[in-house]
């Protein structure tokens, strides 16, 4: 059903109020906004019907509406509006970002704090790695029960392992492999070392003991780790600053699913398509459970050498969304511009932003 204007205007008054208040908003408070020219009992009945279509709902018969999860999904898609930062907003961006020339984890670590601070909420900067292949061996032959892996990596990381050996192997032996492995196991990815491709090794070095599927499980997982994304999470203990985290067991519950980092932004980048893109996810369109009463607001950035970043925070679906995605755009923006050598957005139109989520049915909007 299409909302009617004076529903949407009372919609917006009721989660704006709600934001502010965090207390359920009765037709008075409507009325005072001064912006409906209607009476409390025609809001009353607007209220009413807004709770029946699923917007709102009402906690207690004598109390006041809040927002459900579809009513912050339309008022996010269609009713917010969209907040420019304040100069000294973006001058503290700026400092916050800008400060000193940083090591790329420690600027993503200063990044995550800073968008923490700005929006009191916990904060977690991701960025996702280009696949990278190992592109040589050093096998060091230590003595007769020991042997050091060395590989070095396309993207220049070198990873070493110690292998102790219950038998015992001779220097000639360490050589075949490290030649071997230099000639088939060096430029390709973790998928193409596969049962077959080892057991084909084994044969050609006259492999009896074992040392083919060691050395070539030390490569499966360094490719393996190599992928994984940089995530890091800071300002958790800021939900115990909101009124819906008050409950010790509840908060508890969604800390310590933040503590565990990186799956929390377990998104396609892909799904990001442009600069200053948001992505809002409110309570149920989130798909782990532990937050399913909370909110997720998403910014994508440019990290530099082909790859994508999403720095993004966590709180109640009575956030303020306009000026979390606002602080968010501009932080992602400077991150691209000091990683991957974006621009930053022009002032004003920091709070063009494409705001992305899922409606009722499903559907991808845009506005």
């Amino acid at each position: 059903m299409e909302l009617s204007s004076r529903k949407k205007k009372i919609l917006a008054a009721v989660v704006e109020e709600y934001i502010r208040t965090a207390e359920p908003v009765g037709s008075k408070a409507i009325a005072a906004t001064g912006d409906l020219k209607c009476s409390s009992a025609t809001i009353r009945n607007e209220l009413a019907e807004l709770v029946s279509l699923g917007y709102l709902e009402q906690p207690h018969t004598s109390a006041g509406r809040v927002p459900t999860p579809l009513g912050y999904r339309m008022y996010v898609s269609e009713l917010m509006e969209r907040q420019e930062l304040s100069p000294e907003e973006t001058a503290a961006i700026d400092r916050g970002l800008g400060e000193r020339l940083q090591e790329t984890g420690q600027l993503m670590n200063d990044a995550g704090r800073l968008a923490s601070q700005m929006t009191n909420y916990p904060a977690l900067t991701l960025a996702a790695r280009p696949a990278a292949t190992i592109s040589r061996f050093d096998l060091i032959y230590i003595d007769a029960n020991t042997f050091i892996i060395v590989v070095m990596l396309s993207n220049d990381t070198v990873q070493n392992k110690l292998v102790h050996l219950p038998v015992s192997v001779d220097q000639s032996m360490i050589q075949k492999l490290g030649t071997l492995f230099n000639a088939h196991f060096t430029g390709v990815s973790e998928e193409e070392i596969t049962p077959t491709v080892i057991h084909a090794a084994e044969r050609a070095a006259e492999d009896n003991l074992g040392l083919t599927a060691v050395i070539a499980a030390f490569a499966i997982e360094v490719l393996s780790t190599a992928q994984e994304a940089q995530a890091y999470l800071v300002g958790e203990s800021q939900l115990l600053h909101q009124p819906e985290f008050r409950d010790p067991d509840k908060a508890h519950r969604l800390m310590s699913y933040l503590s565990d980092g990186g799956h929390l932004l377990d998104l396609p980048l892909s799904d990001l398509g442009g600069e200053n893109e948001i992505r809002v996810l409110i309570g149920p369109e989130n798909v782990a459970e532990e937050l399913k009463d909370s909110s997720v607001v998403i910014a994508s950035y440019d990290a530099g050498d082909n790859m994508r970043g999403l720095i993004g925070v966590v709180g109640p679906t009575r956030m303020d969304y306009s000026k979390v995605a606002a602080k968010l755009s501009f932080i992602a923006a400077g991150l691209s511009r000091r990683l991957g050598g974006g621009s930053m957005p022009p002032p004003g139109l920091d709070n063009k932003l494409i705001i992305k989520g899922e409606d009722s049915n499903g559907q991808t909007e845009e506005s």
